[in-house]
C-alpha cells in the first residue's frame, strides 16, 4: 500500500496508514528523495504512529530516507514511535542514531520549524 506524501509549505509529510511491506518502504524512500528535490522541501516528517512493529529492514530504510533527504537539503523527523515499538527496537539493538524523533506530529513540526529558522536537529 503506497504511503501518501503531502506537501505543506516547504515540508513533506508522510504518514504510514498501515504496516508496510519492504517494497512499500523502498517506494517511499524513492518518492521522498524525488519529491524533496522537485518541491525544494526543507523538512520531512515521517509519521510511524500506526506501526506496531519496526523490524531491522524498516529501521534501516527510515534511516536511509532521513540521510538521503539530508543530502538533498532537507531535515527529517520521525514521529509517533509507540512505546512497545521503542522497547522492542532497543532490545533488538535497532537505532535511529543521528535522526531526530518526536512524540507526535506537533512536536515534530516544531523541531523542523526551529531547524529551518536556524536551529539544528541533533537527534535528541
Amino acid at each position: 500500500m503506497p504511503v501518501p506524501i503531502l506537501k505543506q509549505g516547504d515540508m513533506l509529510i508522510a504518514s504510514m496508514q498501515s504496516n508496510l511491506e519492504d517494497r512499500d518502504l523502498m517506494q517511499l524512500r524513492d518518492e521522498i528523495a524525488e519529491k524533496v528535490g522537485r518541491f525544494k522541501s526543507r523538512g520531512v516528517i515521517l509519521d510511524v504512529s500506526i506501526l506496531d512493529v519496526l523490524d531491522s529492514f524498516a529501521t534501516r530504510t527510515l534511516r536511509t530516507i532521513a540521510e538521503t533527504a539530508k543530502l538533498r537539503g532537507a531535515e527529517t523527523v520521525i514521529v509517533g514511535i509507540q512505546p512497545d515499538v521503542a522497547v522492542a527496537m532497543v532490545q533488538l539493538g535497532l537505532t535511529l542514531d543521528g535522526i531526530a524523533t518526536a512524540l507526535d506530529f506537533e512536536e515534530g513540526m516544531e523541531l523542523l520549524v526551529a531547524t529551518i529558522e536556524g536551529g539544528r536537529l541533533d537527534g535528541s
